[in-house]
């Protein structure tokens, strides 16, 4: 009885061995991200095709500024993320062209206000396949996968007042890319994910640098592309989301 209640801490030191020696992140990080924004957008009805639309020569929407908040937790090679934006465009001009949206048409002259709303979730998913972080200043290559889901609402108003919801989850794939600089101190980040199907086309990129002035606190500078080419069922989005943006990260 006694080698046995000896035995079992001994065991389980042994099963747990290979995980102490993992590294274990927790975290948070909030962006603030300036894209300029060049997008167009067709919504049909029945088999009434709509008008392409431009977002800015057409609805006069101008660029905004986003915040963003992402929670993360790593655990040797492998890393999760979630991420959060709300994007949300409005515009009123007036139409110096007919323009057809649902199934409805909205002529040339008319003051037309319009929105584009919608919510942004980023799921990522990372495994390191190359870690050379005790090599020099440190350097990593991972594959990421990550899952986008959009869920939002385009509307036009003027006599008539519509509206449509979308809902597009778009499964993308990638590659991370992590440079120690100066160690624990310096370091920049590359990373792209993308996905083509059916003619429908998306991917993102980031580049990022950051710096560590206190510990488990980093500032990062960086810049950010969101390009979303899609048609799907009666909506066709076409958005172009590039900009700096800056961020801070809060680690364990």
């Amino acid at each position: 009885m006694k080698k046995t209640c000896l035995a079992l801490p001994l065991l389980l030191a042994i099963l747990l061995s290979p995980l102490s020696s993992l590294a274990f992140e927790i975290g948070a990080r909030g962006y603030y991200w300036f894209p300029s924004l060049d997008g167009k957008i067709r919504v049909d009805e029945a088999n009434s095709i709509g008008t392409t639309i431009d977002f800015k020569d057409d609805l006069g929407i101008e660029d905004e500024d986003y915040p963003s908040g992402e929670v993360f937790v790593g655990l040797g090679r492998h890393h999760l993320s979630l991420t959060y934006t709300n994007i949300d465009y409005s515009g009123s001009n007036t139409l110096t062209r007919t323009i057809v949206f649902k199934g409805e048409t909205y002529t040339i002259g008319e003051l037309v206000t319009s929105s584009i709303e919608y919510q942004m979730i980023d799921f990522h998913y990372q495994y390191d396949f190359l870690n050379l972080e005790n090599v020099m200043a440190g350097f990593s290559l991972g594959g990421v996968l990550q899952v986008k889901y959009l869920d939002g609402e385009v509307s036009l108003k003027n006599t008539f007042d519509e509206k449509e919801d979308f809902t597009i989850p778009i499964p993308m794939v990638g590659l991370n890319l992590h440079i120690g600089l100066i160690s624990d101190i310096l370091e920049a980040r590359l990373r792209g994910t993308a996905m083509s199907y059916s003619g429908n086309t998306t991917y993102e990129i980031m580049a990022d640098i950051s710096l560590t002035l206190l510990p488990f606190i980093d500032i990062h500078g960086g810049y950010k592309t969101f390009v979303i080419d899609i048609d799907e069922d009666d909506v066709m989005f076409d958005s172009d989301m590039s900009g700096p943006y800056v961020a801070l990260t809060v680690s364990f």
